[in-house]
């Protein structure tokens, strides 16, 4: 064993797996993780631990692995996060946890994320469940949003002795990890309901097809409903477009739409009555996670797809090994490319993509290199379909029927980042729908900082 290398994790073979919706990432057996679990230094300060925004108990967890305790292993992982399977899966340990690892000086980092889902599916299989709270206290908070924010905020102060209810909009609880995430990164009857599962058997209550702002309001809540604090976790779900001509035409989606109808609403599962347009060539036009889940759903339902992203591949915001499996699969990156108009024939039917070939100029306010135009530089991809992957924002029927909950010009709540209080007292508020559109586990750490607000708050009532 060389340990300055990670032990290789199994994945399927790029060419079945473009044709499939099976998970890619075949994850690591007991030899293989109790290997690579012993790559761990067990750092008396621990890098780590800070780049991880649940603050898990990294070297924790690993020592009992090596032990081959893995029962124990995911207790301790248990105490930190309520959905250790998928973060596992979805984290970007690479800019996190890993980041900082110590044996990444000389060496690679310890595969942390595939540890973590290694246990957490060790656990699941053989029926592990969280440990309940010892005693319950009777006070009850309302949670909206049944995503990772409001799954994790519900688990931690379930775990507290809270009697908590997640309202949910959508008929599936799990938010973003049900409607967004492909099934090939992210199994749903497998991993996301038995975590939701995990949750549940903490005591948490879900109610799903309750749209907060419509069904009731939060204001009837605590008012009428006995809640003393409420935590608003939905997301993001409205998505943006570029405003360029041609973006009506039949053909053209938000990612958004196109992710949802394929994963929560089973469209690629030919058994599923749901429509979805296939197509033949369609382009992505961004460059983030959403964009490649699109991109490389696009590809299994048989289309030549293609990225469009206006700045280079450094730039890219999606995390290393999604770009490195859409290219092992066939997707083809149009990278500095922008697109200017889209085609749309005599039928009202997208034909193609005028676009502009791009160079990069001095950074901007991100801190990224502006992309600029470069002068007499267009060209025509011909497409069936355009998928919009520009990022969402957050619905604003919440915000709008709720007294006293301040916003700011893009709509996100505006929430204490350490505790997630927002200007309406026992309200509070984190992930997504503060935020803009952001990761899982950043969703999960807000949801964690804001269990311990409430807590908190209702301690000093």
């Amino acid at each position: 064993m060389d340990v300055l290398k990670k032990v290789p994790v199994r994945e399927q073979d790029p060419k079945i797996r473009a044709t499939n919706f099976k998970e890619v990432c075949l994850g690591y057996n007991m030899e293989e993780a109790q290997e690579e679990a012993s790559r761990c230094i067990q750092c008396k300060n621990p890098k780590c631990v800070a780049g991880c925004p649940v603050s898990i108990d990294i070297p924790g967890f690993i020592k009992e692995i090596v032990n081959g305790d893995v029962e124990t292993s995911f207790k301790v992982l248990g105490k930190y996060s309520s959905l250790p399977a998928v973060c596992g899966r979805v984290c970007p340990q690479e800019s996190q946890c890993e980041e900082r690892c110590i044996r990444g000086i000389k060496g690679d980092p310890v595969s942390i994320g595939k540890l973590e889902r290694f246990a957490a599916d060790w656990a699941m299989e053989h029926e592990i469940k969280p440990e309940m709270p010892k005693e319950f206290n009777g006070r009850k908070v309302a949670v909206i949003g049944a995503g990772p924010a409001g799954l994790t905020c519900a688990g931690d102060l379930a775990k507290l002795g809270y009697d908590v209810t997640i309202f949910e909009a959508l008929h599936e609880p799990g938010g973003v990890l049900v409607y967004g995430i492909p099934e090939f990164r992210l199994p749903k009857d497998d991993v996301v309901k038995k975590e939701i599962n995990n949750v549940k058997a903490l005591g948490v209550k879900i109610e799903t097809n309750v749209v907060i702002g419509k069904s009731t309001t939060i204001d009837e809540l605590m008012e009428e409903e006995g809640f003393e604090a409420v935590f608003i976790g939905s997301g993001a779900g409205l998505p943006k477009f570029m405003g360029i001509p041609g973006e009506n035409a039949n053909g053209v989606f938000s990612a958004n739409e196109y992710l949802t109808r394929s994963n929560l609403m089973k469209a690629f599962d030919n058994s599923y009555d749901t429509p979805i347009i296939a197509g033949k060539k369609v382009a992505v036009v961004g460059g983030g996670n959403v964009a490649m889940d699109a991109a490389r759903t696009a590809l299994r339902l048989g289309a030549e797809v293609y990225i469009v992203y206006r700045r280079g591949e450094e730039e890219l915001p999606a995390r290393i090994e999604e770009v490195h499996h859409a290219k092992e699969e066939g997707i083809i990156f149009k990278l500095l490319t922008n697109p200017k108009e889209i085609l749309v024939n005599e039928n009202g039917w997208v034909s193609g993509m005028l676009c502009v070939e791009m160079e990069l100029g001095e950074p901007d306010e991100s801190g990224r290199r502006k992309p600029v135009e470069k002068k007499d530089s267009d060209f025509i991809i011909e497409l069936d379909t355009v998928i919009m992957s520009l990022g969402t924002s957050p619905n604003p029927l919440i915000s709008s029927t709720t007294r006293g909950l301040n916003t700011n010009k893009y709509k996100c709540i505006i929430a204490d980042e350490e505790t997630g209080l927002t200007s309406r007292e026992g309200v509070f508020a984190g992930g997504d729908a503060v935020t803009g559109a952001a990761t899982v586990i950043l969703a999960m750490g807000a949801g964690k900082a804001a269990a311990v607000g409430i807590d908190n708050y209702l301690k000093s009532k």
